[in-house]
């Protein structure tokens, strides 16, 4: 009898307990009410269940001390409608999207970008997604190198890049203060802020934050890459998961090419340099922006995760193909006066020299580098009608 009771009162915390963890998680999946949803998905093709967009790191990071950041979702996911929205440009025709496309690894396929007006951009798009994440690349991860935004470097944080491009008389023509009235306009905003900030109003700071909030959530880490280097202690060493033409391409790839773009792809080690793709300076680069002679013709080391899909390359977006760079560094590097040492061999430029077999070993290596994960999920997808 006394076995009865102990075990009817189990049964009962144990009912207790399942309904309060029902409840619970009812509780967690009520993103929106039945209004707000309606609001919602007149124009837009959000989930009524709000994504996730929390980050999480392969265990080559995790091992190097590198943890991945908080990000809220629904600032991520405010973030997302506004990186796709044209609205942001004067005469809604351009987002931040018609740059970034998903696709192509969130670069352009084109060498200089189209602007609302028609205009043409002055350098090809940078790639959102060649990072394996941006506050771990460009926060500086575990090392002391802290790269900057954009091919010149002017702009120091996402929220400086995204001010630049928004306002930018040729890219989206906006202005920010102008911007705020435009979108609190919007009945979808009004819901999407108050969600994100516990209110409605629309203001710069929010706007952008929510932007770089969307963007602090690409994780670009579940390539063929992270998986090999996932079960080895140095990026340098063979790769039981690659063929011999992807390891022979990485050992290449270490041997010319990793002292600027790093080992693992995931922690920068050079900011900028010049990799003589002319002799003199027509675009001066990053000297033109902090004035050091030195630097004139000087450009950002590009992150290199998902570059099979995000051509055409360079900062003029000059080479259309892989093999086109290749061609660059194995036989026409220009002795640029400012040509970074690594590429110099006294007072002439190097010429790696590489054989046919070498570029395509080394192609075949940087397709491992693509993470179909980022390009496809659908968190990160257009979310417009």
């Amino acid at each position: 009898m006394k076995n009865l009771k102990l075990l009817s009162a189990l049964f009962l915390m144990l009912a207790f307990l399942t309904s309060c963890l029902e409840d619970r998680e009812e509780l967690t999946v009520l993103n929106y009410t039945d209004e707000e949803f309606a609001t919602l998905a007149a124009t837009l093709d959000l989930p009524s269940t709000r994504d996730s967009y929390g980050v999480e790191f392969p265990d080559h990071l995790s091992r190097r001390g590198v943890f991945p950041p908080f990000v809220n979702d629904a600032k991520a996911t405010l973030g997302r409608v506004l990186f796709y929205d044209k609205h942001l440009s004067k005469n809604n025709t351009i987002s931040c999207a018609s740059c970034h496309k998903q696709d192509h690894a969130f670069a352009d396929d084109k060498a200089f970008s189209e602007g609302f007006d028609g205009g043409q951009t002055a350098r090809n798009s940078l790639s959102l997604a060649a990072v394996v994440n941006f506050p771990t690349y460009y926060g500086g991860g575990a090392t002391f190198v802290r790269p900057r935004f954009m091919w010149d470097e002017r702009a120091e944080t996402v929220l400086e890049q995204s001010t630049m491009a928004i306002e930018d008389d040729i890219e989206m023509g906006m202005q920010m203060h102008e911007l705020s009235a435009k979108l609190g306009e919007l009945d979808y905003y009004q819901v999407l802020f108050k969600k994100a900030y516990g209110d409605s109003y629309v203001s710069q700071e929010r706007i952008l934050d929510a932007i770089q909030e969307f963007i602090n959530s690409f994780v670009s880490a579940d390539s063929k890459f992270d998986s090999g280097l996932n079960m080895v202690n140095d990026a340098s060493m063979t790769f039981s998961n690659y063929t011999d033409a992807e390891n022979r391409g990485k050992q290449l790839y270490m041997q010319n090419c990793a002292t600027c773009h790093s080992t693992d792809l995931s922690i920068p080690v050079e900011r900028y340099a010049n990799n003589g793709l002319d002799s003199d300076n027509a675009d001066p680069g990053v000297g033109g922006i902090n004035g050091i002679s030195d630097d004139i013709g000087k450009f950002k080391v590009p992150p290199l995760r998902n570059i099979e899909f995000s051509a055409p390359y360079m900062h003029d977006g000059r080479f259309a193909t892989l093999e086109d760079v290749l061609d660059h560094y194995s036989q026409n590097i220009q002795n640029n006066p400012n040509l970074d040492a690594r590429l110099r061999n006294g007072s002439q430029p190097i010429q790696m020299n590489f054989t046919e077999q070498d570029k395509q070993d080394m192609i075949a290596f940087m397709k491992t580098l693509t993470d179909n994960t980022l390009l496809q999920a659908e968190r990160f997808s257009d979310p417009f009608k």
